[in-house]
């Protein structure tokens, strides 16, 4: 099968779906792949990397699209590619489709198959969005820092550990992988962390990432009392395939004190907090009612060297299997990531979403 890797296009997104190694292995197991000049340029392998293990380059999207038959890429794509996707093609990404209707309906119109990165399931484990998901959490700690210092109009807050000096106080609204990794960061710093979750699993998980962490079930006041103490929150909430639902209300936000920080992982399934909109690297944060809102979609996109390294590896043995499976007799682990299939809708958690809009 014909292999087709675009250069993203999302504000500052430097991250590559598959690294010149993985292209090796998918070109000896016969496959042809294609790579866009410069996709792997931000991540730190050059066009001269791929060319040297076999990998053909495209000089343009319009190129790469043309040639590939299974499009790879790391975002979902944006509206200035819609047009460069055909019938015959298949779409291995990020999509997020529950909180991007506008992309459900240009992804059927094209009259393609999709599967979503997100949602590819290995026993209770989600081996794609994992690894963003742990960078996420890092990121969400080093973001909020950097919006709580006074330069940047936050608070003036430090969030590692000072003699003498009360502890930063940070929440964080789910412990998936995403929220344990934020939870393990600031709790590294010495912050003072509350870690909210309906599960005793999570909670169990969450308490042992430090002393410093306290779990709580988000029953009653506690949430938002929590909440308007904070100096830090992290919304964390997935529910998978889903739209994430709006947890951290718009109330609870107005008794936030000024210059307090959230930062949504959420955002790219809609977001947890109800005064978050999307935002990209190029304009992250905002102020509604005095707190500063970061709700970029593509957190890990900032660390593309890491982050492309990290999904590459989980990403071969998921690609390698679709390229070598005829198209409606794809492998069963792939089962649950199928969204759309020759133009139609077939995923019902975003039915489901769809029908609630």
């Amino acid at each position: 099968m014909h292999i087709a890797i675009p250069k993203e296009t999302k504000p500052y997104e430097g991250r590559v779906a598959l690294l010149p190694d993985a292209c090796d292995s998918l070109i000896r197991r016969g496959h042809v792949v294609t790579v866009q000049s410069q996709a792997g340029e931000a991540s730190g392998y050059s066009d001269a990397h791929y060319q040297r293990i076999g990998v053909e380059v495209a000089a343009d999207a319009a190129a790469t699209y043309a040639a590939g038959e299974l499009i790879v890429k790391v975002k979902e794509p944006l509206p200035a590619e819609w047009a460069l996707l055909r019938d015959d093609h298949r779409l291995f990404s990020f999509l997020h489709l529950a909180a991007a209707p506008d992309l459900v309906d240009a992804l059927c119109r094209r009259g393609l198959t999709a599967w979503a990165f997100e949602t590819v399931k290995a026993g209770e484990q989600f081996p794609l969005l994992a690894p963003m998901s742990r960078i996420a959490g890092v990121l969400a700690i080093h973001q909020g820092a950097r919006w709580l210092q006074g330069v940047s109009g936050g608070r003036g807050v430090l969030l590692g550990r000072m003699p003498g000096v009360p502890r930063a106080r940070v929440v964080v609204v789910g412990c998936g992988q995403a929220g344990l990794s934020a939870i393990g960061t600031a709790a590294a710093l010495g912050a003072s962390v509350e870690a909210f979750d309906l599960q005793q699993s999570a909670l169990d998980a969450a308490a042992t990432l430090g002393a410093n962490v306290t779990t709580l079930y988000p029953h009653g006041d506690a949430l938002a009392d929590a909440v308007a103490a904070a100096d830090l929150v992290v919304g964390a909430v997935l529910v998978p395939g889903r739209r994430a639902p709006a947890v951290i209300t718009e109330a609870m936000v107005q008794r936030m004190r000024p210059g307090t920080v959230i930062v949504d992982i959420s955002i790219d399934q809609g977001g947890c907090v109800e005064t978050m909109e999307p935002r990209g690297y190029d304009d992250p944060a905002y102020l509604r009612h005095g707190v500063w809102h970061l709700g970029v979609a593509n957190l890990p996109g900032a660390v593309p060297r890491t982050a492309s390294q990290a999904l590459s590896a989980a990403l071969l043995p998921y690609v390698a299997m679709l390229a070598s499976s005829p198209l409606g007799d794809e492998p069963a682990e792939l089962a649950s990531a199928l969204s759309i299939r020759g133009g139609k809708l077939v995923d019902e958690r975003v039915r489901a979403e769809r029908e609630l809009a």
